[in-house]
């Protein structure tokens, strides 16, 4: 079977035979004799691959090794200490190599340096097709997939996977948007004050208002438009199980664009950046290069105050005349706190979406005596956070390195007041059009 008809068999077989073990219409091991017999066995040569092909090949062989990995545990004793275990009896192509190994050296083939797992990377963004981000008629970011065929991959072939997908790869595409409109700002020796820069910073901030109404229109929607809280919590999250002990599944908390945000606009939350690095093993390696690079340089708010001559200390023993005369003197903090601010806003929309489809419902179970699943935990994301610790990250943007200027802002002239002009519909409608190809 050629890397193509794998494809095919991903696409139409895995998903039945997901949903026939799901609902104990079949054992389990039809699924992983069905893979072995049918699509391992015949695999070529890693070598014979392009990295292209060797890439939707990782796409497929993830679906499927996340597959296997959950049904095993899941009905297996002993299974979750063990995850390893449930490739035990799979080999891939005429030497018969072992899934893991084959899949290992298929990862490195492509040469973006991914996980020997399946990962963030393949699930979401390789896996969904291109989206284009354009700001008032600009294109200003390109997100590829490596598909063309407009289909998106899922574990069981449901509307509500293909739709969550699609939000996650969304927000993604609007995250490097935001971040290619700001890098420019961190050469050295970049005005920070100026009108050129003052528009970037305008623009980052409503395309960072699309994201938050992404968010929004997401977990306004009814559940048949886009996933039932009990789906996304027993089916969809149950296949981020561990292929090994210790390893880093795929999660939300694994989108680099929205770390480089973070390290590009700071967090006052200690520890972040080794919480960070934890993900590193799980991240493509231009990822982890471009993320290590900006948490070794001073945020864009610091660089900011170094230019007018101030710093956070001094903002904090400033009275309110004092940061009157300095927001007078340089106006382009009004612009910096508007896109500080609605950083912050974005990241309570995103907890929102957390505790509407995880946290809540979760504690309504265990109101009601119903407990947790045994497999992936619902009290926490994939990768640990609880629903505390983001609430902390969640204040700690909102505690931003400009937030001291908020009484003087919103206080004073209302037109100052960081969401004004930007959740008017005016801007975050027709001025920010994503676009997702095929």
């Amino acid at each position: 079977m050629g890397p193509e008809q794998v494809g095919e068999w991903v696409l139409r077989e895995l998903p039945r035979l997901n949903r026939a073990v799901l609902h104990d219409h079949a054992p389990p091991e039809l699924l992983v004799t069905e893979l072995g017999e049918r699509v391992l066995a015949e695999l070529p040569d890693v070598t014979r691959l392009s990295p292209e092909e060797a890439q939707r090949l990782v796409v497929h062989l993830g679906f499927a090794g996340a597959s296997v990995a959950r049904h095993y545990q899941e009905h297996t004793p002993g299974g979750i200490e063990h995850p390893e275990r449930a490739f035990l009896p799979l080999t891939a192509g005429g030497d018969r190599i072992p899934f893991r190994a084959y899949f290992a050296a298929l990862a490195e083939h492509t040469g973006t340096g991914h996980y020997d797992r399946d990962s963030y990377s393949s699930l979401v963004r390789w896996n969904v097709g291109t989206i284009r981000v354009s700001l008032h008629g600009e294109a200003l970011a390109e997100l590829p997939g490596i598909f063309d065929d407009g289909h998106i991959r899922t574990y069981t072939g449901t509307p509500g996977e293909e739709r969550f997908f699609v939000l996650v790869k969304t927000g993604e595409a609007i995250e490097l948007a935001v971040n290619c409109v700001l890098l420019p700002l961190t050469v050295a020796h970049a005005d920070l004050i100026g009108e050129s820069a003052r528009r970037r910073v305008r623009g980052a901030t409503v395309l960072l208002a699309a994201l938050r109404r992404l968010f929004l229109d997401f977990a306004s929607l009814p559940a048949e438009q886009t996933m039932a809280a009990e789906v996304f919590m027993d089916v969809f999250r149950q296949f981020a199980a561990h292929w090994t002990p210790g390893d880093i599944p795929p999660s939300g908390a694994l989108d680099p664009e929205a770390l480089k945000r973070d390290f590009l606009l700071g967090i006052a939350e200690p520890g972040y950046d080794q919480q960070a690095r934890r993900l590193f093993p799980a991240l493509l390696e231009a990822e982890r290069a471009e993320i290590d690079a900006l948490m070794s340089e001073p945020t864009l708010p610091r660089r900011l105050l170094a230019e007018i001559g101030s710093d956070e200390s001094a903002l904090a023993e400033a009275d309110e005349g004092d940061l009157r005369r300095l927001v007078a003197q340089h106006p382009a903090l009004v612009d910096w706190y508007r896109l500080l601010a609605m950083h912050a806003r974005v990241s309570g929309a995103h907890l929102m979406l957390s505790k509407k489809f995880l946290f809540k419902p979760q504690r309504e179970r265990d109101r009601a005596g119903m407990g947790d699943r045994l497999l992936i935990s619902n009290r926490a994301g994939t990768t640990g956070m609880t629903e505390t610790y983001l609430d902390r990250l969640t204040r700690a943007r909102q505690n931003h390195t400009l937030a001291r200027l908020r009484p003087v802002l919103i206080g004073g002239n209302p037109e100052n007041a960081p969401d004004q002009a930007i959740d008017s519909g005016q801007e975050t409608g027709p001025a920010v059009v994503t676009e997702l190809a095929g």
